[in-house]
């Protein structure tokens, strides 16, 4: 078997805020019922964390637990954790309508950080990123520029950008390009 490599090598760029990309995350798509007993237990037992709210994010160690969509999670670790918490979590749902999948390699993650960081995500998404519309532990499932990303804060001035792995060069370009210095709008940051 090959060795996984990210989707950028980690590339980096430096401008009005940084883009970064994250490196190897582990991440497992969940599907099911978020409300059932099962899906509750599977999730507490898998990661320690609670099912988050609609748009939210909860975390527990290593663990985030992500709010897709009425029936979707996205739960984020170690790259090297992903197999195990899928094997624990079909295990847990076994009888259960679900399904959990490892999509780690099929992913491109992307840092955005620096006190602009709310300006640059917001001349590519139309979402709401002041902080009081986008708080911390906050999630959205969106367009950046032409292509379906989530996005969720890591803290007050830094933002995770996840896309398919397919777009990621595109979507590192034009992160970018609504980081590079001279590109300053100055409304959130």
């Amino acid at each position: 078997m090959s060795d996984a490599v990210s989707a950028m090598m980690g590339a980096s760029f430096d401008g009005i805020a940084k883009v970064e990309e994250a490196g190897l995350i582990g991440m497992i798509t969940l599907r099911g019922d978020l409300a059932s007993a099962a899906m509750v237990k599977a999730v507490k037992v898998a990661t320690d964390a609670a099912i988050p709210g609609q748009r939210e994010i909860t975390h527990a160690g290593g663990f985030r637990v992500v709010w897709m969509s009425p029936d979707e999670l996205l739960i984020t670790c170690d790259h090297a954790q992903a197999e195990a918490v899928v094997g624990s979590l079909t295990k847990s749902l076994e009888g259960e309508h679900s399904l959990a999948v490892n999509v780690s390699d099929a992913r491109a993650v992307f840092d955005v950080s620096g006190t602009q960081a709310r300006d640059v995500l917001a001349k590519v998404m139309p979402v709401d990123f002041s902080a009081g519309g986008f708080g911390a532990d906050s999630v959205r499932r969106s367009r950046l520029a032409q292509v379906a990303a989530a996005v969720w804060a890591e803290g007050e001035d830094r933002f995770r950008v996840v896309c398919f792995r397919s777009a990621g060069r595109y979507v590192f370009d034009v992160l970018s390009a609504a980081a590079a210095e001279g590109s300053e709008v100055g409304l959130l940051g």
